[in-house]
C-alpha cells in the first residue's frame, strides 16, 4: 500500500513538485517521498492518537477542504520542505497546498472503488498498525 501512495503522490506531482523550479531536480524524489511519509505519519497518528473515528468520517464525508486532518497533513509536508530543502516557509506551503489535498482527494475515491482495494478503509487501518476486524468499522462509523 506505501507503494501504491507513493505512486499516488507521484502522479500527482506534476505542477507542485515537478515542475516548479523552486524545488530543483536532484531532490524531486525525496520530496514525493516525503510528501507520502507525511501522509501516513498523519494518518497512523489519527489510529495512535485514538481518533479513528474522526479518520473515519474523513473518509466517510470528505469534505477535505475543510478538513484538519488535510490542514496537519499539508503543514507537516510544508515543514519538511522547509527544514530539509531550504524552501521559504511561503512557498513550501504553497507546494504542500498545491499536492496533498489532490493526492488525499483521490486516495478517498480510491478507497471507495470497488475495483481498485488497494486504499480500502480496512487495509488502511490494518498497514497503519491496527489489527481492525473490517467487520467492527461498520460500527465505529456508525458512532462516528
Amino acid at each position: 500500500m506505501f507503494e501504491k501512495l507513493f505512486m499516488l503522490v507521484k502522479n500527482n506531482a506534476g505542477m507542485a513538485v515537478v515542475e516548479n523550479p523552486v524545488i530543483p531536480a536532484k531532490y524531486h524524489e525525496a520530496v514525493i517521498n516525503d510528501a507520502s511519509s507525511s501522509i501516513i505519519e498523519v494518518l497512523k497518528g489519527q489510529v495512535e492518537n485514538g481518533k479513528l473515528k474522526d479518520m473515519i468520517k474523513y473518509f466517510q464525508f470528505p469534505g477535505i477542504y475543510n478538513n484538519p486532518l488535510i490542514d496537519t497533513t499539508v503543514n507537516k509536508f510544508a515543514n519538511k520542505l522547509n527544514n530539509f530543502y531550504d524552501i521559504e516557509p511561503v512557498q513550501a506551503l504553497q507546494v504542500a497546498k498545491k499536492l496533498i489535498p489532490p493526492v488525499m482527494q483521490e486516495m478517498i475515491q480510491q478507497s471507495k472503488s470497488e475495483q481498485n482495494t488497494d486504499f480500502a478503509l480496512s487495509k488502511l487501518l490494518s498497514m497503519l498498525g491496527g489489527n481492525y476486524n473490517p467487520n467492527n468499522l461498520a460500527g465505529q462509523s456508525a458512532l462516528a
